[in-house]
């Protein structure tokens, strides 16, 4: 019987969500977890529980021996959100209401800093094997985040950033995570340092070629599919490797447009499709796609040693789906 991954990826994360969506539940004070627990319910891919499991496995452990750790990057990431939300003003989040709008700001601020106590709290039950290097890299992992998050918020009312700044950017703010979750999961389940330097390069790879293609599909996606309009990044005057690249690579009239995005700190609704033939028009949206690629094969290429077969086939499936996604 041939093995396919997306099915083990659906089976993985049915046994994960099981144990997960019981976190928060029926804790004390009300006051505290049901906030918590609100955002837990939230629906989303678990990828990155995914990456903790599926690293555990292909260096030969069993992916339950992990799935405190996977349970503890996501609470990781969900106290991110929680408090991107604040910092952005966001009024929706995955189809429903926000933290600080369904309640308030004091509470959801103190939600997101026990989402992350709680996190803590979990990778210790897993912290077995190299379990000090395991949360040093999980410390370090949310120090990157911080640090890319703060980074994101300067590039706002800088007027000139450049395309080299982006990528430090969002190889702390979204690739860190992706690289810290292949890494605590190889070194939980023992694997040697080959294998634990060969997944942290995967992810960081693979992390790096999804923000780009989120950058893409910004403009590029099918507005149905996509579930929102396109075009969102350049309303906002977004700082994304599509604007930048154009800016590196515009001349006369076509840089004045460009750098009126910056300027006017976005664009009108009516001026996307203008935007999106410019892009055309520079090659920048090539440009994307190829870094895409690129970033792509070099997390492939980082896993071609991985011994075991379901493992190995299963990241480069997930390289593959995330990589080639149209949402």
């Amino acid at each position: 019987m041939n093995f396919n991954p997306q099915k083990y990826y659906l089976n993985e994360i049915s046994k994960f969500e099981k144990k997960y969506l019981s976190t928060a539940k029926g804790k004390e004070p009300v006051s505290l977890y049901e906030p918590c627990d609100y955002f837990i319910e939230s629906s989303g891919k678990r990828l990155r529980p995914f990456l903790v499991l599926l690293s555990a496995k292909a260096v030969g452990a069993k992916t339950n021996s992990v799935i405190n750790a996977a349970i503890a990057v996501e609470l990781f990431h969900n106290f991110t959100l929680v408090h991107d939300d604040i910092m952005d003003n966001a009024d929706k989040r995955r189809g429903r209401p926000t933290l600080h709008i369904k309640y308030d700001h004091n509470t959801a601020i103190l939600a997101g800093d026990n989402l992350l106590a709680l996190a803590y709290e979990y990778l210790l039950k897993d912290c077995k094997n190299n379990g000090i290097s395991a949360v040093q890299d999980f410390t370090k992992g949310l120090i990157e985040v911080c640090e890319g998050q703060s980074l994101d918020k300067d590039f706002e009312d800088r007027k000139k950033v450049s395309l080299q700044e982006y990528i430090i950017m969002i190889d702390k703010k979204t690739a860190a995570l992706a690289e810290t979750c292949c890494s605590i999961g190889a070194k939980l389940g023992s694997g040697t340092d080959k294998e634990v330097n060969a997944l942290k390069k995967y992810g960081k790879n693979l992390g790096l070629a999804f923000q780009i293609q989120d950058d893409l599909l910004d403009i590029m996606a099918d507005e149905a599919e996509l579930g929102k309009k396109i075009g969102g990044d350049l309303l906002e005057g977004k700082k994304t490797y599509l604007l930048l690249k154009a800016l590196e690579k515009a001349k006369r009239e076509d840089k004045k447009l460009i750098k009126k995005v910056i300027e006017n700190s976005g664009i009108r609704k009516n001026q996307i499709q203008t935007y999106k033939k410019l892009y055309s028009k520079l090659g920048v949206i090539e440009d994307a796609s190829n870094e895409v690629k690129r970033y792509t094969k070099l997390a492939l290429n980082s896993i071609k040693n991985i011994t075991d077969k379901e493992a190995k086939t299963t990241l480069e499936w997930l390289a593959n789906s995330l990589t080639d996604r149209r949402k």
